[in-house]
């Protein structure tokens, strides 16, 4: 089976109306799954880190510039045609609006809504390690 390894953002923020910690996630605007929410992130490159990576990815994705602060945990998850690691990286912002250059949609989620979106089945395994930070 086909091995892909990646690394997820959770870009993570106090909402500065609601003093609410909350988590970036975006809607994939492509692909087998289009429609499905997510961390944003993408594929390791040969010699990446999983942080140097998530540092790229949201610079090419999202326009902005993050700092990696360590890793929440790590998925392991049997999609239908490949096995995918995705490692699960707790982000600040740095600088940048998060523009939105290839997904469809993005939200900002609390702990209270975090379940609210569909999630891609990977992304679901990481949801309670989510919930204990918010």
């Amino acid at each position: 089976m086909k091995q892909i390894t990646v690394s997820g953002a959770i870009i993570l923020r106090v909402n500065p109306e609601t003093n609410k910690k909350e988590i970036f996630v975006t809607q994939r605007g492509y692909g087998d799954y289009k429609d499905g929410w997510e961390l944003p992130g993408g594929k390791l490159e040969p010699g990446e880190t999983p942080q140097q990576c998530i540092e790229r990815e949201i610079r090419e994705e999202l326009a902005t510039e993050v700092k990696a602060e360590k890793v929440l945990g790590v998925v392991d998850y049997d999609y239908p045609n490949f096995h995918l690691t995705m490692h699960c990286i707790l982000c600040t912002i740095i600088s940048g609006e998060l523009k939105l250059l290839e997904h469809e949609a993005a939200r900002w989620l609390t702990k209270e809504t975090l379940r609210y979106v569909d999630w891609l089945p990977a992304d679901l395994l990481i949801l309670d390690k989510i919930e204990e930070i918010l």
